[in-house]
This record gives C-alpha cells, sequence and structure tokens, in this order.
C-alpha cells in the first residue's frame, strides 16, 4: 500500500498569520492534533501542533528564565522561548525546520519508518509543492484494521470508488469528522466521527449508492458532546462482544 491509498484529502489548513486562538479552536472543533500551515499558493510552510501549545503564557506554563544557561548558550535561546510563550501568530510557533514529508507514492513501509524514526504523528503528503493529502497515525491504525480482514490490496478501481465515496460523503453538511475511506474488492469501510446518530444511516446510503460498492461496513463512532464520551458503531460494538 501506499500513502494516497490510506491519506486524508480533506486536510485543514492555516496560513501563517492565523491567530493562536483560532488554530486553537480549530484544532478542538475537529479534535485533531496537528495542522499544516500554507502560504497563499497552498505550499507547505510549517507545521503546528498540539506540543506547541505547551510552553505559553497564557496558561502559565512558559519556561523559566536561567540566567547562567543565559550565559553560556547566548541571549538567542531566550528569545526563541519568548517567541513560543507569547507568539500571537502561528507563523511564530509553528514547526519549519525539520519539516518531514511524503509523497503520494511513498510505501507504507517507509512512511512508519520515517514516523518511528523523526517521532512524528503526521506527514504531510505533496505533489510536488501541493500539499494533497496528510496521513497520521490514525490512517495507519484504519489500514491495519481493514487488512486484519483477510481483504486483498486496493486496485485501481478499488481507488476510483474510494475517491467518489468520499467526494458523495463530504458535500453534504452531515459528513463526518476526520473521514476515513478504505476499499478492498469493492467493499468500503466508513471510520470517522459522527455527532448526530442520524449521520450515520446518510453517510452509508451515501456510500452505497456509489457505482461499485458492493458493501458498506460502518465504523463510525459517536461523540456525545454533552457528556464528552465516544460511542462505537453498532457494528463494532457487535464484533467487541462476538470476541
Amino acid at each position: 500500500m501506499r500513502a494516497h491509498q490510506i491519506m486524508t484529502r480533506k486536510v485543514i489548513t492555516v496560513k501563517s498569520d492565523t491567530s493562536i486562538r483560532e488554530a486553537a479552536d480549530l484544532m478542538l472543533q475537529h479534535h485533531i492534533s496537528g495542522l499544516p500551515v500554507v502560504d497563499v499558493a497552498g505550499k507547505l510552510v510549517g507545521i503546528v501542533s498540539e506540543g506547541d501549545f505547551m510552553r505559553r503564557s497564557e496558561i502559565g506554563t512558559q519556561g523559566p528564565r536561567i540566567r547562567w544557561l543565559d550565559y553560556l548558550m547566548g541571549a538567542g535561546k531566550s528569545a526563541v522561548d519568548f517567541v513560543q510563550a507569547y507568539g500571537r501568530k502561528v507563523g511564530e510557533i509553528m514547526t519549519q525546520d525539520s519539516l518531514f514529508t511524503a509523497t503520494e507514492d511513498m510505501p507504507l513501509e517507509k512512511l512508519v519508518r520515517l514516523m518511528e524514526r523523526e517521532d512524528v504523528k503526521r506527514l504531510p503528503v505533496l505533489r510536488g509543492d501541493a500539499l494533497v493529502g496528510i496521513v497520521t497515525r490514525s490512517d495507519l491504525l484504519r489500514a491495519v484494521a481493514s487488512l486484519a480482514r483477510d481483504v486483498p490490496d486496493p486496485t485501481a478501481d478499488d481507488d476510483h470508488i474510494r475517491n467518489r465515496v468520499i467526494s458523495s460523503i463530504e458535500q453534504n453538511e452531515w459528513h463526518p469528522i476526520q473521514l476515513g475511506v478504505t476499499v478492498r474488492d469493492g467493499i468500503v469501510h466508513l471510520n470517522g466521527m459522527i455527532t448526530d446518530e442520524r449521520f450515520r444511516q446518510a453517510a452509508i446510503v451515501a456510500a452505497e449508492n456509489v457505482a461499485g460498492v458492493k458493501l458498506v461496513h460502518d465504523h463510525l463512532y459517536l461523540f456525545d458532546a454533552t457528556s464528552g464520551l465516544s460511542f462505537p458503531s453498532p457494528e463494532d460494538e457487535g464484533w467487541t462482544k462476538a470476541g
């Protein structure tokens, strides 16, 4: 398998001049831990992640200033720490120097080795300079789960079906958050989060109506905003009880 067969195509991005607060709100709203940062042309320029919000003045977690360390390392380190704690825009706190990416045709084995070696949770997928997707650890887990069902590797037809299923679902306001779609031999697996149980059947029906789809498996979990609890799909719950 390759990156393009499991990556999330609808990537939520921000610009360098996006405010810290807006970026944090987006991450909370969409239940994601990182955001690619792009310029006006859509070129990837950085990544902002949960780790960039750890040492912030708003919550009093900025690092203490250590005078002897300033003496040894110069004022540069202190200046960098200050910007990280007090910067108001994404471009001021994002990771940009050590930016790791993947290509669409990168084999998953190579992709996983890169993520492990560099200890990163996500890899933006590029086509030239353009950002076309992102692979996260969640995407890899979905791939493992689908392959564990002893189904064949995806064919070119499966890739076309996957693209049509994603398009059919994501054009609607009820589409699942972090939608993941895996297709093997015409059998579709839907992953992601819904906030209303009525969205489940709508997503299933949308997938069933795509030409070439033989069967749809539902792995969409329900998130209850009131309690903060998540519930597995009836299908997955049935598998758990059966096991």
